[in-house]
């Protein structure tokens, strides 16, 4: 059964359902577009959790009616109503299960658009292909999952890699996914530059960074230093015949982020900005986690692995995420943008380790 806490933030959150539904109809919340919006998300938050709590009632009411029947039956009759018993008390678990899972504390960083960033790592121009193969994956995995995609910028190599590229996702669960994304990822393959046909290994680094609020960090001119210079191409040869590029280094931290592909220098120190801010936020974010916890070893916002994450082994046709253990025989599937079942574990595992915590902080505070 649920603990006297738990039902008593469940009253609580029914009772907020309850005045979320009275000011949806209210005429000043319909007239202001981000009120109805902030409204409308609180509704579809509560909404599952409230039916959740309806049902589990509900399964209450049954189990004490088949408790009551069970004592007042005999013979073959008890025997029926002992299973119907044992129906109701599994039905209960069930609805406490999802409502724990209902209950854990949401991410403030799941509304938000997601900032991808891919760059070749170790192996020279076939990391640089294997950043190319993974925007081309990451970019139909969008597409089945209908976000919305917008290339901030990129810096192509000599074979039509990139050195690195970064965009951005918007669309429901883009950071709940994409989050789990962070970090080096590792390729085996036969390189096209490869004569004698041996297997080599490669890497590229995915950094997966949510948007910042404008109001989340304040960035003062006097931190920054700018530099503007030519755009370059594969190569390094210039391809553009005004200094447009612009690199950003914030002086504080050491961040330092360039753009060059928009036409304009103030298009893309704008375009840089929005990348530092990004980055900015997810320097305190992990400041602040590390000095709360000196075990923990995940860089929140994707992307500080010192181990690889996941191998691409094309000779097998196989993928696996080492962080869950998960093998999947369908590398050319995944490559096509099907990173569901891969997404779904990493999913479950954060859920289940959340669900661990949260069992193990209600041990320890009663």
């Amino acid at each position: 059964m649920l603990d006297p806490q738990t039902l008593a933030r469940l009253q609580d959150l029914e009772g907020e359902f309850n005045q979320v539904v009275t000011m949806l109809s209210d005429g000043q919340v319909i007239s202001d577009p981000n009120k109805l919006r902030s409204f409308s998300r609180r509704h579809k938050e509560l909404d599952q959790i409230v039916k959740a709590y309806h049902a589990y009632q509900g399964a209450l009411g049954d189990l004490e009616i088949a408790k009551e029947l069970f004592s007042e039956s005999s013979g073959a009759e008890r025997d029926l109503v002992r299973s119907e018993l044992d129906e109701a008390e599994g039905h209960i678990e069930e609805i406490e299960g999802a409502l724990k899972s209902l209950l854990l504390p949401k991410d403030p960083n799941d509304s938000k658009r997601v900032i991808v960033e891919i760059a070749g790592a170790e192996g020279g121009e076939e990391a640089r292909l294997f950043a190319k193969d993974l925007f081309d994956m990451y970019l139909r995995f969008a597409d089945r999952k209908g976000w919305k995609v917008e290339l901030m910028g990129s810096v192509d190599s000599d074979r039509g890699g990139f050195d690195k590229v970064s965009f951005i996702l918007d669309g429901q669960e883009a950071w709940a996914r994409m989050k789990h994304e962070g970090g080096p990822h590792r390729v085996q393959r036969v390189p096209v530059t490869e004569s004698q046909g041996r297997i080599h290994t490669s890497s590229a680094t995915v950094t997966v960074l949510p948007e910042a609020d404008p109001l989340e960090v304040q960035i003062d001119d006097k931190d920054l230093k700018i530099d503007i210079y030519r755009s370059a191409g594969p190569g390094g040869q210039s391809v553009n015949t005004t200094d447009s590029a612009v690199r950003i280094t914030h002086l504080p931290t050491g961040i330092v982020v360039a753009m060059q592909d928009e036409r304009s220098q103030l298009q893309n120190r704008a375009r840089a900005m929005q990348v530092l801010a990004a980055r900015l936020l997810a320097y305190e974010t992990e400041k602040l986690a590390t000095e709360r916890s000196a075990d923990r070893k995940n860089q929140v916002g994707g992307g500080g692995r010192s181990e690889k994450i996941r191998t691409y082994n094309y000779k097998d046709n196989r993928v696996t995420d080492h962080r869950i253990g998960m093998t999947l025989y369908k590398l050319d599937r995944v490559l096509l943008g099907e990173l569901d079942e891969l997404s779904d574990a990493l999913l479950a595992d954060e859920k289940s380790k959340q669900l661990a915590q949260s069992d193990g902080s209600s041990l320890s505070s009663g």
